[in-house]
């Protein structure tokens, strides 16, 4: 538990009260308590990825922040939205403008000092958002600065945890978010040289994913925004991905298409507006990440495998094997690559052991058809929709083959690629903060009774 007692510090507790009723809420001379009635019993496993069984004990996690209310400047009004009040946003509230004060002008991740000398005019407030993501097997935390950018980026991957397994395991997976999350907001908060609680709002990812790794950061960000007297928002991961090309300097307009690939969801969706998404196509049944994986566990590369998969199939040589490019012989936009997978697993029977090169030409030949039926369907909806703009994102759209294949269809179609940095193709906390900052500026605030779904549509 990280040490951030002081002057005017706000207690949040978490609690897991065994067989209680409901969801009762307390505020105590500052003090937040929630009770969540958990059962750890088959029938009632919803939380039990998140929290160790109880045992007839009380299981509870208690984190200690400051309040340190809202840093703007000296004649604007922060209406707190815990009382159905809101920002001022767009309505002139100051005669002029305000240099901000040192403690603002943050340093960026290059060393440079962010914002130094720079006015801003307070009829669009500054705002800082808070992003958590605990979707599966790494936890991120991040702070969004509306001006200023990205001021904090924290990360730790379970990689190595689950290494041992050979895939991600729910519970380790839960169990590890409760650990780091703490230390990660400490981190966070000095790498943006900011007190705990002086940040606009808290985003959180609330799915899809595993339901226990979920709930960690559900119910760790929304107890954090009611301690904090801020906004919270629940983000869905996918969208995140989405918008997460939004945190670099080239940005595509709208509208544009999005080619989502990541280890659970292979996705093609025409973007209108922020919010406003329509799918196009998607994976029926393995995602290409998923796929990825699979076959890496094949030719035996262990966990995680997708890296090392892409990184084997540089030295694969081309024409060796030829692997099915399933359903792009068809009309639709849809995905399909579990009889992709059943071929890779036909040929390695075939390997001699020791046989290095085949190895490296197996996994060459398959990049080369995942990569092919990402591209043709991706051409495809750029000659359906007319839209010749098109951002790649997720964990996947990091594979260097496929991003040179991108760059070469877009520039024989006269079209144009868009993708985020390889840092925020995985799962990060600075997506969710971006995302939280969308919803948030636009007036979106979560409610108290905070839920998260494995499954989600995008749409």
């Amino acid at each position: 538990m990280s040490d951030l007692s002081g002057a005017g510090s706000t207690l949040a507790f978490l609690v897991a009260f065994d067989r209680s009723g409901g969801f009762p809420f307390s505020h105590l001379g500052g003090f937040f308590i929630e009770f969540t009635p958990v059962y750890f019993s088959q029938d009632a496993g919803f939380l039990t990825g998140a929290f160790e069984a109880a045992q007839g004990e009380i299981e509870r996690f208690v984190f200690f922040y400051f309040y340190t209310g809202h840093r703007v400047c000296s004649s604007c009004l922060f209406r707190s939205p815990r009382f159905n009040q809101t920002f001022m946003s767009g309505v002139p509230c100051c005669k002029g403008r305000e240099t901000l004060p040192e403690t603002t002008q943050n340093t960026s991740r290059n060393g440079a000092r962010a914002g130094a000398g720079r006015n801003y005019c307070c009829t669009i407030p500054q705002m800082r958002i808070l992003g958590i993501e605990t979707s599966c097997d790494e936890t991120g935390i991040a702070i969004y600065d509306s001006q200023l950018g990205l001021l904090a980026n924290q990360l730790h991957s379970q990689a190595r945890l689950h290494e041992a397994y050979g895939g991600v395991v729910p519970e380790l997976a839960s169990r590890d978010h409760v650990r780091r999350i703490t230390p990660l907001l400490s981190a966070a908060m000095d790498e943006a040289g900011l007190e705990p609680g002086a940040v606009d709002g808290v985003a959180y990812t609330a799915g899809p994913g595993l339901i226990g790794a979920l709930l960690v950061g559900a119910g760790f960000g929304r107890s954090l925004a009611y301690a904090w007297d801020v906004p919270a928002v629940a983000v869905h991961h996918m969208e995140a991905h989405l918008l997460a090309v939004n945190l670099e300097e080239e940005r595509p307009e709208y509208p544009f298409l999005a080619l989502l690939v990541s280890g659970g969801h292979t996705q093609l969706l025409e973007i209108r507006a922020a919010g406003d998404y329509t799918l196009l196509g998607e994976s029926l049944d393995d995602a290409a990440g998923e796929a990825f994986d699979k076959t890496a566990k094949l030719l035996g590369l262990g966990y995680p495998g997708g890296p090392r998969l892409s990184a084997l199939a540089e030295h694969g040589r081309a024409g060796k094997y030829s692997f099915p490019r399933p359903m792009t012989d068809r009309p639709g936009l849809d995905f399909s690559f579990s009889g992709l997978k059943t071929a890779v697993a036909l040929a390695v029977k075939e390997l001699e052991d020791g046989d290095e090169q085949a190895r490296a030409d197996v996994a060459h030949a398959f990049v080369d058809a995942v990569v092919d039926s990402l591209l043709i369907k991706c051409a495809r909806a750029m000659k359906q929709t007319g839209i010749n703009r098109l951002v790649a994102s997720g964990g996947v759209s990091a594979n260097k083959q496929l991003r040179e294949r991108l760059a070469g269809m877009a520039a024989e179609t006269g079209g144009r690629v868009f993708y985020p940095r390889p840092e925020f193709c995985t799962d990060n906390g600075a997506m969710i903060a971006y995302t939280g900052y969308v919803k948030i500026s636009a007036g979106e605030n979560q409610p108290l009774a905070f839920a998260a779904y494995p499954r989600w549509p995008i749409s």
